[in-house]
Formats: C-alpha cells, sequence, structure tokens
C-alpha cells in the first residue's frame, strides 16, 4: 500500500481526509469500489425481466453444481471444529442448496420495490412533486460462517437495484468464492457487468477500508455475533443497520398453557440452535414452577443444558437429568447460546419479567405463553422488540416465514428498517419534480 502512495507522490496520512484510516492495507480496496459505484449506473437501467432470469440461472446453477460448492464448503469445513456454534451455520448440504434454490425463485415472484410513487403532490404553482423509491446505490455486507448468505443477499440486491459488496468471513472463504464464481459466470453469460457484485478477501484490513468507504459504498449491513455488530458500528463511518444478534426470552406467564409452552420453548430452543432467533432464556412465574418440569421436559431429549436460578434449580431437581441441570450464574442471562444451552429466571410479577427482558433482551425476538388477553396486549405494548410474539416460537422471526421471500438480515434497530429485512428495506427514495418553467419569487 505504502510503495503504491509512493508511486503516485500520494502522502499515506492524507487517506484520512478521504475517510480512509492510518492503516498499512495488504490490498488497496478503492479499485473494487470504484468498479462496484460506477456499475450502479448500469444495473439502474437493467430490465426487470433481465434481473428475474438472472435470478432464475444463478437457482439452476446452485443445483447444478451442488458437488462443486459442497467440496469447496467442505474445505472450510475441515478447518472447524464441529463443536463449535458456527459449524452448523457453516454446513452446506444438498437439501439447503435446494433450499436456496427455492428461495432464489421465489425472490423473482416478488414485486419489484422499484419505481413506486410513495407521494404525489401538485402545489396551487403548477409543480408536479412526487416521492419515488429507488436504490441506496452500494451495499456493504459483512458477515460470518454463513455461506448462504452470499446467495441471498445477491438475489435481494439484484432485484432491489443495488450493487453489492461481500466481506465473508474467513472460516467460510472457500464457499463463498466458489459461489461468487457461478453468479460471475452467470452474468457474465448473460453480459451483465460483473462488477455488480463483488467478495473482498476475508482480512481484517479489508474491512476496515470498506467500513470507510463513504465515497463509494452507501450503507453498511453486519450479519453475525454482538461482537461483529459492535465492531461494524463502532468503526463505520457509513451508515449501519445493525442485524443478527439475537437474544431471546420465552416469558410463561401465570396463566399460560402448559401443553402450549412446552412445544413452543422446545421448537424455538431446538429447531435451528445456531441462528438468531432460537431461545435463550425461559422466564416463568414463580405461581408455576410446579409445572416446569413438565414444561422443559421435551429439552432433555435433545439434551439441552439448563441454567437455572435458585428458585428453578430447585423446581427442577429429580425432574430434569442432573448432568443436565447447573446452577446459573450472572454470565447465565444476556448470553446469545447459539447452542443447546438455556437459561431460566423466575420472576413473581409481570412487571419484573419485562424489567429482566429490558435488562438482558437485544431487541430481537421476545416471547410471551399466557391465556390472558390483557397481559398479552400489555405485553404488545410495554416490550421493546422487533418481534413480539404471543403463544408462538420465536423460530418464525424469518424473512421467508413473515411472507417477504428471501431475507438480508433482521434488523434490531429503530430507524429505517426493523425486523426481518427484505426488499422494500433496501430502498430509500428521491423527489422527482415535473415544472413548466415555474420560478421562485
Amino acid at each position: 500500500m505504502i510503495i503504491w502512495l509512493l508511486m503516485r507522490k500520494v502522502n499515506p496520512h492524507s487517506l484520512c481526509k478521504n475517510n480512509f484510516q492510518k492503516v498499512n492495507f495488504r490490498m488497496d480496496c478503492r479499485p473494487l469500489f470504484i468498479k462496484a459505484k460506477k456499475a450502479s449506473r448500469s444495473l439502474n437501467v437493467l430490465d426487470k425481466d433481465i434481473i428475474n432470469n438472472i435470478l432464475l440461472s444463478v437457482a439452476g446453477a446452485a443445483i447444478e453444481h451442488t458437488e462443486y460448492i459442497l467440496e469447496e464448503n467442505k474445505r472450510d469445513l475441515d478447518l472447524m471444529d464441529e463443536s463449535d456454534p458456527r459449524y452448523d451455520r457453516l454446513v452446506l448440504t444438498s437439501e439447503r442448496i435446494k433450499g436456496i434454490a427455492s428461495d432464489l425463485r421465489n425472490v423473482v415472484d416478488l414485486p419489484s420495490p422499484l419505481g413506486h410513487v410513495l407521494m404525489k403532490n401538485i402545489r396551487q404553482n403548477g409543480l408536479i412533486i412526487s416521492k419515488i423509491s429507488v436504490p441506496f446505490g452500494v451495499i456493504g455486507v459483512i458477515y460470518e460462517a454463513r455461506p448462504n448468505v452470499t446467495f441471498d443477499v445477491f438475489s435481494l440486491c439484484l432485484k432491489s437495484g443495488n450493487i453489492c459488496i461481500l466481506k465473508g468471513g474467513s472460516d467460510a472463504i472457500h464457499s463463498n468464492t466458489a459461489i461468487v464464481t457461478l453468479i460471475k459466470k452467470v452474468l457474465r453469460k448473460n453480459g451483465i457487468e460483473q462488477d455488480i457484485l463483488t467478495l473482498l478477501p476475508s482480512g481484517r484490513d479489508e474491512t476496515i477500508q470498506l467500513l470507510n468507504a463513504r465515497e463509494y459504498v452507501d450503507l453498511i449491513i453486519p450479519r453475525g455475533s454482538r461482537e461483529l455488530i459492535d465492531y461494524v458500528r463502532n468503526n463505520a463511518s457509513i451508515p449501519v443497520i445493525e442485524t443478527g444478534a439475537g437474544i431471546c426470552h420465552t416469558y410463561f406467564d401465570e396463566f399460560g398453557d402448559k401443553e402450549k409452552g412446552r412445544e413452543i420453548i422446545h421448537n424455538a430452543k431446538t429447531r435451528r440452535v445456531s441462528v438468531c432467533n432460537a431461545l435463550d432464556c425461559v422466564i416463568i412465574h414463580e405461581k408455576r414452577l410446579y409445572d416446569l418440569g413438565y414444561i422443559v421436559s421435551l429439552c432433555s431429549d435433545s439434551g439441552v443444558i439448563i441454567y437455572a436460578d435458585e428458585k428453578a434449580y430447585e423446581a427442577l431437581t429429580d425432574k430434569y437429568p442432573a448432568e443436565l441441570l447447573k446452577k446459573a450464574t450472572s454470565e447465565s442471562f444476556g448470553t446469545e447460546f447459539l447452542s443447546y444451552k438455556i437459561a431460566i429466571k423466575t420472576v413473581s410479577s409481570f412487571e419484573e419479567a419485562v424489567d429482566h427482558i429490558s435488562d438482558y433482551g437485544s431487541k430481537h425476538s421476545e416471547a410471551i405463553i399466557s391465556e390472558n388477553k390483557n397481559i398479552i396486549q400489555l405485553f404488545y405494548d410495554v416490550v421493546d422488540a422487533s418481534s413480539i410474539y404471543a403463544n408462538a416460537s420465536t423460530a418464525f422471526t424469518d424473512g421467508s416465514e413473515f411472507g417477504l421471500g428471501a431475507e438480508i438480515g433482521i434488523s434490531t434497530q429503530k430507524l429505517h428498517a426493523r425486523g426481518p429485512m427484505a426488499l422494500e428495506a433496501l430502498t430509500t427514495y428521491k423527489w422527482i419534480i415535473e415544472g413548466n418553467g415555474q420560478i421562485r419569487k
């Protein structure tokens, strides 16, 4: 990087003036960013039918080259311990690739989010002012060991008219490279500018460059752990939509149905433990402790380790396998386990349950199990989260389950987008003003 700067007779510290940090980068990514920004103009005028045909071709290529993708995925898997919570996220199978291809086809069936007239107003002076949905432009997505995200992000960005710059983790470098290679082959075959999709190297230096490429990148979306999201938020000079980290609670109320609760808690915890909508903490009203053993009984069949507070531990003694029952510590609450582990907190009131969620939740998904309609409505009103459930599993927090098609992430913030994000969340708007010679006095 320094040699390159000297050849151009540029002071390396002047990078700071262009929103880059003082770092000796292994690779200068600006040429890639410049190409991506330039490619956005060609994408803006790409016919919608061509976009859909590309997505269908990518879906077909994924199925046709499943063996190649799985071979490259295995190279990544061989370097990761199977006990690592990220392992399940990293794994690709023939069935998962079929699911990915199905998601791509679902995106094809979705209406374009572009060119919608969000508002139209004819002023007294004759000016016609319209508010129109448009792409952001260039979106950078930083994610960890989830190669399916590569397909998801590309499909949603293409359908919404956005360029995507991908920064996957080193854990999935072979998988991501294989997927991007297939996609670019489809683009090349269709005569489409290949710079509409860029996969950056997996180093941290490249991440820093992306986070500070304000001249070229319009939005950053991180997907992954709380550590990743905090790092992106603290180091980016570009607007960020925070997604991913999910510390999810289910409150079993005094008036909860134990049959519903038993099934819901087991599903929310064990359906897929490594995803952000998985249940991390059961909150139970102390008046229902006598039912706790029954409520969590299915979890023992799945080998779920329970970290129980003092009252819950006493209630579960001799009712839950001793080797799976542990006493909770301060670290047990507010933890996204991403594994077959769960915490249990006992409360004496609805207010105490809500306080616990407020103190330890991540504003992702929260649930209540209750047959009292007034308490359910109060839960809806006072709990602050992107998705709030009554008598249902938090596992449903997903773009496809919400009818949005594939998802680019689950936003836990309040500006612009919240909850599962799909096509509409990848658009902004601009004002179109039609005049006939008007001037302002």
